[in-house]
């Protein structure tokens, strides 16, 4: 059955927040704790959650630098600003949601140990911070994962295990291998914990630079473009919030045209878009949430990498310039003045790499 995509121009309309916009604002020192219970039974997704997250990170880690490039500006045509979250420890915005994560599971939970499924990122994320917590960590990582990527999972304690042939492959060893030991299984894309986490990016670039009018987000699962409608919705309402594919793996976009989860096949080298399915719980936001969400080639994405290197000084993976290539692509991009991108992250691998050098500057 052929199904009907809705058009970019009739995305449905999004609707703000009921949290007071003041709420951003309030004193530090009271802040929302967070408690010793589970991510996933916990509060849905809300804004106070946000701030809790940003809480449990201010002691950990630093706020990452926020640029503008005049040469970026000139190749896009219009003044862009770009957050450098690949300068995180483990090179990539995820290590918030791990972090974040590990200080809310239950200690029981915890003595189990964790399980959980990734291309890279999220994999060195939930390593970085079971390490942190003396937790155990099992990682499946499906075949296509550059070895780059593996060998720093390991080199952060976590059992590696490759399997299957792409994400939704490997998903389904993870779940059986959590049942089977017993293990906690973390779903990259379902736990509030983990969008509250990657939230935080939003929180602080929004925070730094009121001026933004329009993010573009890229999307795998969508925890980190559910986290930023969040953020806009309570601090920011005028902001735009654009979200980035890979049209070689749109199950997010598809769900979120559809309005249903579904299923879709993965054709791109950009691994943290490679995601087969759409996930609950960021839908939930973004269905309602996102002013627009755009379909990008991975040859858009390599000009973007391409760009990014030359005029902003910066090594992104395929991922992380998704958003700067959503810029490019966006026709509506004459309508606005500051757009704002988010390098989630700089792990990209020695074929990417490479492959930099052979693209026309």
């Amino acid at each position: 059955m052929t199904v009907e995509l809705r058009p970019a121009s009739d995305a449905a309309p999004r609707h703000a927040s009921s949290l007071p916009v003041t709420t951003a604002k309030a004193a530090r020192p009271d802040a929302v704790a967070l408690s010793d219970t589970s991510a996933a039974a916990g509060p849905a997704l809300s804004f106070e959650g946000v701030l809790a997250a940003a809480d449990v990170l201010a002691s950990i880690l630093p706020t990452t630098p926020s640029w503008s490039y005049p040469l970026l500006d000139e190749a896009v045509g219009r003044h862009t600003i770009v957050k450098h979250e690949n300068v995180q420890p483990t090179g990539a915005f995820k290590v918030r949601g791990g972090l974040t994560l590990l200080a809310t599971l239950p200690r029981e939970v915890r003595r189990r140990g964790l399980i959980t499924v990734s291309t890279g990122n999220h994999a060195q994320s939930l390593a970085f911070a079971s390490r942190a917590h003396g937790v155990a960590a099992t990682i499946v990582v499906p075949e296509s994962t550059p070895a780059g990527k593996i060998d720093a999972v390991r080199a952060l304690g976590a059992q590696v295990i490759v399997a299957g042939a792409d994400m939704s492959a490997a998903a389904d060893h993870a779940v059986g291998l959590a049942e089977e030991r017993g293990l906690y299984f973390v779903n990259p894309g379902e736990e509030p914990a983990i969008i509250h986490g990657h939230a935080t990016v939003y929180f602080e670039l929004l925070t730094a630079h009121p001026e933004i009018d329009t993010l573009y987000m890229p999307v795998g699962s969508g925890s980190g473009a559910a986290g930023a409608v969040l953020v806009r919705d309570a601090i920011a309402p005028q902001v735009r919030v654009v979200a980035v594919q890979a049209e070689g793996a749109r199950a997010a976009h598809d769900s979120w045209a559809t309005g249903e989860i579904v299923t879709r096949p993965i054709d791109t080298f950009a691994g943290g878009l490679a995601t087969g399915k759409g996930f609950a719980a960021p839908q939930s936001v973004l269905r309602d949430g996102l002013d627009d969400f755009i379909l990008v080639s991975d040859d858009q994405i390599r000009d973007a990498m391409t760009l990014l290197a030359g005029a902003a000084h910066t090594l992104a993976e395929g991922a992380g310039a998704a958003g700067l290539a959503g810029v490019l692509a966006d026709a509506r991009r004459g309508d606005q003045s500051v757009a704002a991108v988010a390098i989630t992250g700089g792990n990209a691998s020695g074929d990417e790499i490479a492959q930099l050098t052979r693209r026309p500057q």
